[in-house]
């Protein structure tokens, strides 16, 4: 099985024809220096897992001048208001244009989980953000017959890169040498833009992070890059994504170590909720209820959202919500209304949690998201009496359903998930929710659960009696879903689609059985 980690340059890949002219030099230096550092921070994300594992779960640090002292973060005019950031794969040319028309404040243009982590998914994504950022990105119209062109707005655009966690590999002269990827995006796009091509100063939303420590990687990365190209110490903005349990008790500290480029936090909930049964495995009381009858406002994720907003706010930083999975249809009224309701639902509670902006990924959500914020931002809004340390680990008692047919909403999903990773997908809008690597997480955790808590945790089938999930008969279920799946392909599908579904159906099986819950 090819590692999914480790994206690769194709064989016949040349540095000095395929890369802009004088880039490996500009790399190869950052390489040395920032590669090493990586590969350091991801073995402690390891260990920080293992100790979880044993018992001794993540905690707040001890007092620093990051919780101690008074200090602020100086949030500038051209982001005051992010009430809707629109995020989608930055290899989709149309998606992009239409986010960018779409009068969303913000614009999250993704290198990350919504695209495949592929070589020309990459390549593709990252010339697709140049020509965004200079405002030159079209696409045509085939419908209209028309070239579409971006509009002129106000809305801020945000370059996700991929996270510490992956490598890039087939670049160096030596193919096999592995440079960070996150490094390898950032230089990419930083080496070939220029202040005057932009709007506002370069700005990426940091994915994945795991500790206030790794903050200082990216710091030094930014200000690094700033030295080579001759930008201001703090020309490059950021935010950064709350997406893994540990970050939750270190946000104030990671804040803090990039306070001259953060500008906010964002809540990536459904990360968030792997991260948390990830670290979580070994307790028999964090089986997980079917995801779709968990309600957005459990206490897991309140209490988070309550505490990131007041982290942020007291140090004068945006506080953002996440991604509403269900998504609206132009062709099922049905479907769209109910979608349209709990996305308003879902960003009232996130306004009423004092949150400044959220997440969507289709255009017709954006007016309804604005909607629901009742000002660009509420950074001078503060919860009385708001608890600075809350349990963030209250259990999902009484939380939701666990039956067999979420286990087999769930195998049915990684597998139809995976599959669209192998065809070049890295998001599929599956039952009327747009899935992507933080929905198949969940769900390969929610089988492993399941089944090493077989002997504790009840999963009732329709007949309200029990079916204990071993491992044969979890089996047993991939088998079934995946016969169900290539019965109900549409006629003119091909041998190459019904073994994409088979090596999927395997691959995802395997990374259950062998623990591999990692972002990949």
């Amino acid at each position: 099985m090819i590692d999914a980690r480790i994206n690769s340059a194709p064989e016949e890949f040349e540095a000095e024809k395929d890369l802009p002219r004088g880039f490996m030099d500009f790399l190869t230096g950052l390489h040395r220096e920032f590669t090493p550092r990586q590969r350091a921070l991801t073995a402690k994300r390891a260990d920080t897992l293992a100790r979880a594992h044993e018992g001794r779960l993540p905690d707040h640090l001890p007092q620093t001048d990051a919780t101690s002292t008074d200090w602020k973060i100086d949030l500038p005019s051209w982001c005051q208001d992010q009430r809707n950031q629109m995020t989608g794969p930055a290899d989709d040319r149309e998606l992009v244009v239409k986010m960018l028309n779409s009068g969303a404040p913000g614009v999250m243009l993704d290198l990350e989980d919504s695209m495949a982590n592929r070589w020309p998914n990459l390549t593709c994504g990252i010339e697709n953000i140049l020509e965004a950022l200079r405002c030159k990105l079209t696409y045509f119209d085939e419908k209209r017959q028309q070239t579409v062109e971006i509009k002129k707005s106000d809305a801020v655009l945000w370059i996700r890169p991929r996270g510490l966690h992956l490598s890039q590999a087939g670049v160096l002269a030596d193919k096999e040498e592995l440079i960070s990827a996150s490094l390898f995006d950032v230089a990419m796009i930083a080496y070939r833009i220029a202040p005057e091509e932009l709007k506002h100063p370069l700005a990426f939303y940091i994915p994945k992070s795991e500790s206030a420590e790794e903050a200082l990687w990216w710091r030094d990365l930014f200000q690094t890059i700033a030295k080579a190209k001759a930008w201001p110490a703090d020309y490059i903005k950021c935010m950064a994504l709350v997406e893994s349990h540990p970050l939750a008790y270190q946000m104030e500290e990671f804040l803090y170590n990039l306070r001259d480029h953060i500008l906010g936090l964002n809540l990536g909930r459904w990360d968030y909720m792997a991260s948390l049964i990830h670290f979580n495995l070994q307790d028999d009381k964090w089986a997980l209820p079917d995801r779709n009858t968990i309600p957005h406002d459990v206490p897991f994720f309140q209490r988070l959202r309550e505490l990131l907003v007041e982290i942020c706010h007291s140090r004068g930083a945006l506080a953002i919500g996440g991604m509403t999975a269900l998504y609206p249809s132009r062709v099922d009224a049905e479907l769209n209304e109910r979608a349209l309701r709990v996305l308003a639902a879902d960003k009232s509670n996130e306004a009423a949690c004092l949150m400044d902006g959220a997440w969507t990924g289709h255009p017709d959500q954006n007016e309804i998201a604005v909607s629901q914020f009742p000002s660009p931002n509420q950074i001078d809004a503060r919860r009385d009496l708001a608890a600075r340390y809350p349990d963030l680990r209250p259990a999902p008692k009484g939380v939701g359903k666990i039956t067999l047919e979420g286990t087999r909403a769930a195998v049915r999903t990684v597998i139809r998930y995976r599959a669209g990773v192998l065809g070049g997908k890295g998001a599929s809008l599956l039952d009327g929710y747009m899935e992507d690597l933080a929905t198949d997480r969940i769900y390969r955790l929610m089988i492993a659960q399941r089944t090493l808590h077989r002997d504790r945790v009840k999963v009732i089938d329709s007949t309200g009696r029990a079916i204990a999930h071993t491992p044969e008969f979890v089996s047993e279920l991939f088998d079934e879903e995946l016969n169900r799946i290539i019965r109900e392909l549409p006629p003119d599908a091909g041998e190459s689609d019904v073994e994409r579904y088979v090596s999927a159906r395997r691959i995802s099986e395997d990374m259950i059985a062998r623990g591999e819950f990692d972002p990949v």
